[in-house]
């Protein structure tokens, strides 16, 4: 089935002016121009529907573009891979629902939360944010059972404990803001930084992983993986590396 541009823009929500930008950038183009009017086939339906499934996630145009005409882009597998994506936020939003609505019902006197539920939806979405930016590299690296564990871990932590990994974090970060100012991996500031780290990871980390090789090897992550780097580099640029020569100096 074919379609003009405006029974496409009614079939898929989206404007006829986006359409035409999206033509303009060659991300979708029509199948054919006919007496003026643009002419959409399955192929181009298709490829709309990948499009805003990318863009649901917060790609960038450009990036979809490059995504799509990858000669080993597999539109079965692409699909599969958002049902995974999809279910996942389908748990977290359900965590979160169950949250409020016990919240509601605490307010109302009908039921009493103890401390474990009242954070229940906020630690089920650190989860799954953390298994979307970096689950796959962080199970290569240490494996399923550690991040198993480690989400574990998280998921029975009580408010307190919740409430000294985040102080620990603030913590940390500013001190190395201050460390970075100053320039010296090997400083008290620097050095004090990398303390509070360690102890925010074993917060986080199942008991007994520690160790300095790990910690070097995240500290490597941290420089090679832009996801990682955008946490510290937003304190100031370069900061990821000062972060890195810091810890190697810390663990020697």
């Amino acid at each position: 089935m074919e379609y003009t541009i405006a029974n496409l823009a009614r079939l898929s929500g989206v404007t006829t002016r986006t359409l035409r930008y999206y033509d303009q950038i060659g991300l979708l183009c029509p199948t054919r121009v006919s007496n003026g009017y643009r002419i959409y086939g399955k192929k181009e339906v298709d490829r709309l529907q990948q499009i805003l499934f990318y863009r649901e996630m917060g790609v960038e145009l450009k990036q979809i573009g490059e995504i799509l005409d990858h000669p080993d882009f597999n539109q079965e597998k692409a699909l599969e891979e958002h049902l995974s994506r999809l279910l996942k936020e389908k748990i977290r939003i359900n965590a979160l629902i169950q949250n409020v609505t016990k919240t509601i019902q605490t307010m109302k006197g009908e039921i009493i939360m103890n401390d474990n539920e009242k954070f229940e939806g906020f630690k089920e979405k650190l989860i799954a944010d953390n298994e979307e930016k970096y689950g796959e590299e962080i199970r290569r690296k240490y494996g399923d059972d550690t991040v198993e564990t480690s989400n574990a871990k998280l998921k029975g932590m009580n408010e307190e404990k919740w409430k000294e990994a985040e102080n620990l974090r603030i913590q940390m970060e500013q001190t190395l803001a201050e460390a970075f100012k100053e320039g010296n991996p090997s400083g008290k500031l620097a050095q004090d930084a990398c303390e509070m780290h360690k102890q925010w990871l074993c917060i986080f980390w199942p008991e007994g992983m520690y160790s300095k090789e790990g910690h070097k090897g995240l500290a490597d992550m941290y420089v090679a993986d832009e996801r990682f780097r955008a946490n510290y580099d937003k304190i100031a640029p370069g900061c990821t590396e000062f972060l890195r020569d810091a810890i190697y100096i810390f663990c020697s």
